[in-house]
């Protein structure tokens, strides 16, 4: 178990190791709830559950239809862009 202690401002230091394993990165919003014995954070979701029908169609499009060898093409030709430039 690792320890932290509050700051004279209010903070508080999460300590790298959770913070890593839950993938938390500066900026990350917690909500805070008091519990019986503590303080409990969760991190806010980014985006609210959705249902499929809330937000198929919402992407208008309206060339011709794209085939997969389009997509292939397409996503070969961005993977060597990214090589290109360092990124991965």
């Amino acid at each position: 178990m690792e320890t932290t202690k509050l700051s004279t401002k209010g903070q508080v230091i999460l300590p790298k190791t959770i913070r890593d394993a839950h993938r938390w990165n500066p900026g990350t919003e917690f909500q805070v709830q008091e519990v019986h014995d503590g303080v409990l954070l969760r991190p806010v979701k980014l985006f609210p559950p959705a249902r499929f029908e809330e937000v198929a169609g919402c992407l208008h499009y309206t060339g011709r239809p794209k085939t997969v060898e389009d997509m292939r093409r397409a996503i070969a030709k961005e993977v060597k862009r990214r090589h290109a430039r360092g990124r991965y």
